[in-house]
């Protein structure tokens, strides 16, 4: 059974880093990509970085390119989510999500209903 459990949410100030972490347990020598989504109050998900689980490659959504970095550590089938200088529109319930077979048409998909393995979410509060 595939699990995913993230953890390193919390309340920080503007400008501020957190680092959050995604360990994935059942099946994590078949992941294809892990992705994490965000999901603010009284909004849908949003895409925020994916990374391929074969080659490393990476895919940022814009308005966290410069800030946040995704990264996978294969030995401990955990992807890292660092996030540098936070502001207050990155406050949101952070998810990690992992799917084990290729997307039709693109390495990497921004759309939460094509992942089918999803975390608990971790808040994530950044204050001004």
């Amino acid at each position: 059974q595939v699990q995913l459990v993230e953890s390193g949410g919390g309340l920080v100030q503007a400008g501020d880093s957190l680092r959050l972490s995604c360990t994935v347990s059942g099946r994590a020598n078949s992941l294809y990509t892990v992705a994490w989504f965000r999901q603010a109050p009284g909004k849908e998900h949003e895409f925020v970085a994916a990374i391929n689980w074969n080659d490393e490659n990476t895919k940022y959504e814009d308005s966290v390119k410069d800030r946040f970095t995704i990264s996978g550590d294969n030995a401990r089938s955990t992807v890292l989510l660092q996030m540098n200088m936070l502001k207050p529109d990155d406050t949101a319930v952070y998810y990690c999500a992992a799917q084990f077979t290729p997307f039709s048409g693109t390495t990497f998909s921004t759309q939460s209903y094509e992942y089918r393995y999803w975390g608990q979410g971790t808040q994530v509060t950044v204050s001004s």
